[in-house]
């Protein structure tokens, strides 16, 4: 059955923010070709349709080979840029006013990006991001589980050097079977210690148990995905209780397999138990989604409401680490939209 064209355009209109939102899962179809055409050597599809077909993943694991593959197109911090204005193209266009974009800064680094030359490209971008479209993003500097606490430290270093604006958080992201949160509590406490936020990958393709870890040892304030919690009525307390935020990005969780269905996703489970939740994309480009389509499928799977999807927008924007005068003005944005655009 099409979309009710009324709610589409409703929710179009609706200023939003995002807070789970990979930079290099983000990139748009145009901006992946660019650079694939830029370097064939990598292996990333440079035509359109057979782009799709390298994005058609089986399980979580074969995501995260392609994801590393795509990793390999970014080696000068020109590329970061060129990623980081194209998202602020495609964030315009979905009205979103503020959002936390994840880097995995030590892939970065890894690839030969000298230090200074990543904290100035996300410099750049930001600045240009804001200029021409009034969008302000924040950083949140992840790291891949697997690579191990190393991996962490050599991240938490380069922040510590150069520490970029707008940065306001720290994650573990990448496989979650085996990886222990707790062996990478040191890391999160240095991260911590420049005053970014902890929020860490938990709970998506993993049970209850991650969740926990992040909670107790990585002092978790908001959990990436975190849909795990939803089988565990107790975990589900703690998280009300401490006001811990889960970033819930429905169709990434349809793609990883993490959920057989979206009309099967515990998003309602946990939004009914009085948890926190946020709708983002996750790795939009990737996925073939964008906000609003994310913000229709609550409408229309999760039977959201007009008046509750103007909920959901504004927990986006408190829930986030935007400075207070930021906040109060997106809200201001919502309030006004609600009013004028009564269902």
């Amino acid at each position: 059955m099409p979309a009710d064209q009324e709610i589409v355009a409703f929710i179009a209109g609706l200023p939003k923010a995002e807070l789970h939102l990979h930079l290099q899962g983000a990139a748009s179809v145009p901006t992946m070709l660019e650079l694939a055409r830029r370097r064939p050597e990598a292996g990333v599809p440079t035509d359109e349709t057979e782009l799709a077909e390298f994005y058609r993943f089986t399980d979580f694991a074969h995501f995260i080979d392609v994801y590393m593959t795509v990793n390999q197109l970014v080696r000068s911090g020109e590329d970061v840029q060129l990623l980081v204005v194209g998202l602020g193209h495609d964030l315009a266009r979905v009205n979103v006013r503020y959002a936390e974009v994840t880097v995995t800064a030590d892939s970065h680094l890894s690839v030969g990006i000298p230090g200074d030359e990543l904290a100035e490209a996300l410099n750049r971008g930001r600045r240009q991001v804001l200029t021409e479209h009034g969008i302000e993003l924040g950083w949140v500097y992840d790291i891949s589980g697997d690579l191990g606490v190393a991996s962490g430290e050599r991240a938490v270093a380069w922040a510590e050097q150069y520490l970029p604006e707008g940065s306001v958080g720290f994650g573990i992201g990448g496989p979650e079977a085996g990886i222990a949160r707790t062996d990478f509590a040191p890391v999160f406490d240095r991260a911590r210690s420049l005053g970014l936020h902890s929020v860490p990958h938990a709970g998506e393709v993993t049970g209850p148990e991650s969740i926990r870890e992040a909670i107790e040892h990585l002092k978790a304030e908001r959990v990436d995905h975190g849909i795990a919690a939803a089988s565990d009525p107790a975990l589900m307390a703690k998280i009300v209780d401490r006001g811990i935020v889960l970033e819930i990005c429905p169709t990434s969780n349809m793609r990883m397999r993490a959920v057989p269905d979206l009309r099967e996703h515990p998003f309602p489970t946990l939004r009914d138990a009085g948890v926190r939740v946020t709708l983002n994309t996750d790795d939009p480009g990737m996925f073939g989604t964008d906000l609003n389509r994310e913000y229709l499928i609550a409408h229309e799977v999760f039977g959201l409401s007009a008046d509750e999807l103007v909920d959901l927008a504004r927990e986006s924007v408190r829930a986030s680490f935007a400075s207070p005068e930021r906040k109060a003005a997106i809200l201001g944005e919502i309030d006004a939209y609600a009013r004028t655009s009564r269902r």
